[in-house]
Parts: structure tokens; C-alpha cells; sequence
């Protein structure tokens, strides 16, 4: 099975993935980098008006195969 990883950025953070996770497919990666967003937006909430919550996927020779990017936007209407 290949080998992907998934590293993640939150505004604050980044975090690079060095296990990896072991798929059938990079379908299934791309399933887990689209769960992982809002997983990770209700952890941490923006400290302003927004917030681009990313998981990008890499495969075992390293190269980016996904992106995904979560924009949280949040403001006052009154």
C-alpha cells in the first residue's frame, strides 16, 4: 500500500507529517485531508474575523499531490 502524509496549518501552526498513514488509494487520502479540516477548525476558533485551516497531501516520495483549505469567517452583523 503507498504511503501518504498529511501536514496541516491552522495560521499559528504547522505541523509535517513524518508517519504517514498507509492507503489504498490517494482517494482515501484525499478523504482523510477533508475530515481533518473541520476537526481542526472547533479546536481552534479565530482569534479574529478569520482563519484558513490547510491539510495538504504529500505522497512517499514527498511530492504535494492535494490541497485542501478550510476559510472560516466570522464577524458581527450588529
Amino acid at each position: 500500500m503507498p504511503r501518504f502524509y498529511l501536514d496541516t496549518s491552522d495560521g499559528d501552526f504547522k505541523i509535517t507529517d513524518h508517519v504517514g498513514y498507509d492507503f489504498a488509494d490517494r482517494d482515501e487520502a484525499r478523504r482523510l485531508a477533508l475530515d481533518t479540516l473541520p476537526d481542526m477548525a472547533r479546536d481552534k476558533m479565530p482569534d479574529g474575523d478569520r482563519r484558513d485551516f490547510i491539510c495538504n497531501v504529500r505522497d512517499e516520495a514527498g511530492k504535494p499531490i492535494f490541497t485542501a483549505t478550510l476559510s472560516l469567517i466570522a464577524r458581527w452583523l450588529t
